[in-house]
């Protein structure tokens, strides 16, 4: 009788007007029926699997399976939602991302562990402005060329500069007996800070030999340059779990020669890659900050980093509606207004794109053939109608064509 009576307060609690219980605490899926009955929070299934993890921090019951007692009813009706933000979030930084349910799960716990655990955001902590936040030094993996496998490469952001860089090899490597030379130069700075203290302490390794030898006097860790330097004015990141194979895989983007590159990194730990890509925001966000002074930041908010709308196989044809029909990997940019396609989702660059306009410039897309052309394959298809060209893609099934057709007139209806 309690136990029904008490579950009964407890979705009463859940949907009362002006607690925001009603949402999760965290992602902000509807109608949470979890709870942390420390925090005096109301959160999702997914979520609740998050504050499992965290016993030293946060514990968490069924709204509808667990037993309730009467003083955890009374810490939930005096707590909820909303106090908890006000805490727990009352310095969060404009450029941080917040994740919302459909976000991987790298992204929504270190959310998590950063409020709760941590508390990075209480109101007692210094928030960093972003030229500080958007500057960052490390290692990721990268995947090489050939997308065989990933290398260790060091990665500089400066949101001052403007600029992200990385370096091809890894020079420096801690056997003993460098790392009690490296002691000796200067226990308090970094491997990084020491080598360029003392430049004969760099090592490099050799190509005809797997064991490190000592570089020339004189050079230092990034003597040999940066394999590439990169605008933030165009750089992008995504974190793409499905597509690397890996739970904390990001896709970095950036605009090079009037092209799209494309970047695959990963880090072993959940914090330093969800860290890389807040610095990366925060460094997006100093450049629109400084480039756009007048934009409000509701507006400029959006812009800081973006996920594609769409992304998937098809197959396309060529200009004469002849050509055999090729499988090709598609990625929708709807902030560029482009259709990349790839012949594999990996690839480094596009094999093409195509820019998607306004419906009133002539831009189209709709189900089936152009007139006059007639296929043998029995797919749905799609036509996407340009100024200069009808582009002919066939979709594997009815529910993915009508996703692509959704997505692109989306972009098209756009003003």
């Amino acid at each position: 009788m309690e136990h029904d009576r008490n579950k009964t307060r407890l979705l009463e609690l859940q949907r009362a007007a002006g607690t925001g219980n009603d949402r999760c605490a965290d992602c902000g899926e509807p109608d949470p029926v979890w709870a942390s009955y420390k925090l005096g929070i109301f959160v999702c299934l997914y979520c609740s699997g998050i504050h499992r993890n965290l016993p030293g921090v946060t514990r968490v019951k069924s709204l509808r399976l667990d037993f309730w007692e009467n003083d955890l009813i009374e810490f939930m009706k005096s707590h909820g939602n909303l106090r908890a933000k006000a805490k727990y979030e009352a310095k969060v930084p404009p450029y941080y991302y917040i994740p919302h349910s459909n976000d991987c799960l790298v992204l929504r716990e270190q959310w998590i562990r950063a409020k709760y655990e941590r508390e990075e955001f209480v109101a007692a902590r210094v928030c960093q402005d972003p030229c500080t936040a958007g500057s960052r030094e490390g290692f990721l993996w990268k995947l090489g060329p050939g997308r065989r496998q990933f290398h260790k490469r060091h990665f500089l952001l400066s949101a001052r500069e403007g600029v992200m860089k990385y370096y091809e090899k890894e020079l420096l490597q801690h056997h003993p007996q460098h790392v009690s030379l490296l002691q000796e130069a200067g226990a308090n700075c970094s491997p990084t800070t020491r080598l360029e203290t003392d430049p004969s302490l760099a090592m490099q390794t050799h190509p005809s030999n797997s064991e490190p030898a000592f570089a020339k006097e004189g050079e230092s860790l990034f003597s040999r340059g940066p394999k590439a330097v990169i605008s933030v004015q165009s750089l992008n990141a995504m974190f793409q779990e499905v597509k690397t194979g890996h739970a904390h895989g990001l896709q970095i983007t950036y605009n090079t020669d009037g092209q799209t590159r494309n970047l695959f990194v990963y880090h072993e730990s959940g914090k330093e890659i969800v860290d890389w890509f807040n610095a990366i925001r925060a460094a997006r966000y100093h450049y629109l900050r400084t480039a756009f002074p007048n934009v409000p930041e509701h507006e400029l908010i959006p812009r800081i980093t973006r996920n594609f709308v769409k992304e998937g196989y098809m197959e396309k044809t060529g200009p004469k509606h002849k050509e055999a029909f090729k499988e090709r990997w598609f990625s929708l940019d709807s902030q560029e207004r482009n259709l990349m396609y790839f012949k594999d989702p990996l690839d480094e660059f596009a094999r093409g794109q195509i820019f998607i306009g306004r419906r009133d410039e002539g831009y189209e897309v709709r189900p089936g053939f152009p007139m006059g052309v007639r296929v043998k394959k029995r797919k749905p298809v799609i036509t996407l109608v340009t100024p200069g060209r009808e582009f002919v893609f066939i979709c594997d099934n009815d529910k993915k064509q009508k996703e692509w057709i959704d997505a692109l007139d989306g972009i098209i209806s756009q003003c």
